[in-house]
């Protein structure tokens, strides 16, 4: 019997999540169905109660619905009672629907296992104290890092985020302007690359032979990672997060952890393909 799943957004035609969960079907010989639905604002929980009712196994959530999520679960894993927000939804033996926050998990496989960047004993400069931000918090505090700092347009955002996660580990904030210097991983999860911005930042955060991962992904260069590869920082998008995010909503739904190099891969070649054809 085939199982189903389904990603649910507003907007969600722009989702690769059936491209990757397909992938990971074929890989894997799992019998799954997975689809992508738009659900009209306000209508998660009967959206999701029907889902389930009818005999579907797994959700993946995107916006804006990660907090309706956490409230329509029965139960949530630490990391996402942490980030307050939960992004996956599975059904368990006994009919209860686990809660869960993959996003964190997805961005350090990356960082360490694909990237093969180091965490561990390193200072981290996080931009942004938003969902993105709390997300990854408690995964990234999880591999013992000498310190996180985050910094934020508005301090008091960031400084609460100390308050929230100061008993798991070395953590700090500041205002964007007030940001000390010699960080070995800055990571943006600020909306700016969105926007086609760059936070405002001084060369000086960045520690000789530092590493900056922009959570955003595309076929280009995000202006944040053009800046730090300017200051001869190495350099990635969040398209490897995207598909390691996916990969531990697979492993919670299936028991199966499949390999995410091949589909990554994959789809950055479908970027860099789409955005040639556009161009010409």
């Amino acid at each position: 019997m085939t199982d189903c799943y389904a990603v649910v957004g507003n907007p969600i035609a722009h989702s690769l999540s059936p491209r990757i969960h397909g992938a990971f079907a074929a890989q894997t010989g799992e019998d799954i169905r997975y689809e992508k639905r738009l659900v009209e604002k306000g209508g998660f929980a009967d959206f999701a109660r029907d889902f389930f009712a009818a005999g579907g196994c797994g959700l993946n959530v995107t916006l804006p619905f990660k907090l309706d999520a956490c409230e329509f679960a029965d139960t949530l894993t630490e990391r996402a009672r942490a980030a307050g927000a939960v992004n996956t939804l599975a059904l368990q033996q006994n009919g209860t629907l686990l809660g869960d926050n993959t996003d964190g998990a997805g961005l350090v496989a990356d960082i360490k296992d694909y990237l093969g960047w180091a965490i561990e004993d390193r200072k981290l400069l996080l931009l942004g104290a938003g969902g993105a931000t709390r997300g990854a918090l408690l995964p990234l505090l999880a591999e013992k890092p000498a310190q996180i700092h985050i910094a934020n347009r508005t301090a008091q955002k960031a400084q609460q985020l100390v308050q929230d996660f100061s008993g798991y580990g070395p953590i700090s904030a500041s205002g964007l302007d007030a940001v000390p210097a010699g960080f070995d991983l800055v990571v943006n999860a600020s909306a700016a690359s969105l926007a086609g911005e760059l936070p405002p930042l001084s060369p000086l955060v960045l520690a000789t032979g530092a590493w900056a991962y922009d959570m955003v992904y595309g076929a280009e260069p995000t202006p944040f990672m053009r800046w730090a590869e300017q200051l001869g920082a190495e350099t990635a998008d969040g398209l490897g997060m995207l598909v390691g995010q996916a990969a531990e909503a697979f492993y919670l739904w299936r028991g199966l952890r499949p390999a995410v190099a091949p589909v990554l891969e994959m789809l950055r070649a479908e970027l860099r393909d789409k955005h040639q054809a556009g161009a010409r």
